[in-house]
Parts: structure tokens; sequence; C-alpha cells
């Protein structure tokens, strides 16, 4: 049975308590922060308030206690980013939150990526990322981005206004399985269709 008197940090049994509704996930989210360290807990709770500076100081400050940068994303960037995910579904906060928290899990991430490259862990998988062809909106593309790259993929990002060509090119070159196209206007959005009828016509979907 989830007991909440069994996580340390008396911010992320709130966040549990108010805002995590559905019992498996209540479940879930207490196993996980009852075995963490409390500086993982601490770290998952600044990314939940959105503190990147925070975020920033306390993933150095494990790093310096030499805990392995895997522990350090697994269970406190991507665990608290868990809880950001389960209140922006269940429409607690909004995207300048999601925003916020995003930023504060790439000012850890900044520390990790690069001893995770150095120590040869190979990404998941490889995804492509851009926003289709007229369209320069990116808030939502980059926030996709920093959730994928902190979940372990590869992500080539493309940026705005990207052509078939370009989505079909960096498919080919990086070998990515998986293709991310985002738009934010309702006139650029049939152009992720266009995308995806290049794609079928190149042989590189069926």
């Amino acid at each position: 049975m989830a007991d909440l008197k069994n996580i340390a940090n008396e911010i992320i049994r709130r966040e549990i308590e108010e805002y995590v509704e559905r019992p498996d996930e209540i479940e879930r989210n207490v196993e996980l922060f009852s075995r963490t360290r409390p500086l993982m807990q601490e770290i998952a709770a600044a990314l939940v308030e959105g503190n990147d500076g925070v975020v920033d100081q306390l993933t150095k400050k494990a790093l310096d206690q030499d805990i392995d940068a895997l522990e350090i994303m697994d269970d406190g960037l991507i665990a608290g980013m868990g809880i950001v995910g389960t209140k922006f579904r269940d429409n607690f906060i909004f995207v300048p939150e999601v925003l916020a928290c995003a930023r504060a899990m790439k000012a850890g991430m900044t520390y990790i990526e690069p001893i995770l490259s150095a120590s040869g862990v190979k990404p998941l998988a490889t995804v492509v990322m851009g926003t289709v062809k007229g369209d320069l909106h990116d808030i939502g593309k980059n926030l996709c981005i920093m959730m994928l790259r902190g979940a372990g993929f590869n992500v080539v990002d493309l940026g705005v206004d990207t052509s078939d060509d370009e989505f079909i090119d960096a498919v080919e070159e990086h070998k990515a399985p998986i293709l991310g196209m985002s738009a934010l206007l309702t006139t650029t959005m049939p152009n992720m269709g266009k995308t995806i009828e290049a794609f079928i016509d190149a042989d590189l979907r069926e």
C-alpha cells in the first residue's frame, strides 16, 4: 500500500497528494520516490517548481558527490518531469508552467548529457524533429525535444520552416526510425500530411 510518509521530501509528498489522482500512478510515484536519495527528491522538487537555478546547483552537487549521471537523470530529472506531465495532462498546469519545468530539466541535462555521451551509453533511438514548412513556431517542438532527450533519445533538431526534402534527407542521413513534426497554425497543419506523402513516395514509409 502506498504510504506518502515514506517520501522524505515535503514538496514531493504534497505534489503527489494534491495532483496525482489515479491510484496506480500514486502507487508508482510513492514507490519510486520512497527508494530514491533525498538529494534526488530535491532535484525533482525543484524541477516541478520550475526552478532552473536550483536544479542547476543540485545537479552539480550530486555529480560532485560522485552520484551516477544515470541515477540523477532517472531518479531526479525524469521522475520530477513525470509529475509535471501528470499535472499537465489533468489540467492542473498549462504550457507556460510546463515550459518553465522543461527549462529546469534542461539546466540539469546540460551536465548529464556530455557524461552519458562520453561513457558510451547508447541512445534508445534517433528521432528527427522539425516544424513543418511555412510555420515558424517552435515552443511545442522544443518542449518535446527536451522530454525526448531526457528520456534517453538522440534528437536531430531541424528547426522551423522545414521542407519535405529536409525531413527526408535528415531521416536518411541519421537512419532515424522516428520522425516528429510540429505545427501550430491551422494553415500549416496540412503540411504534415504532405510530408508523410513525400515519405511514402520516397519508399521510406508504408
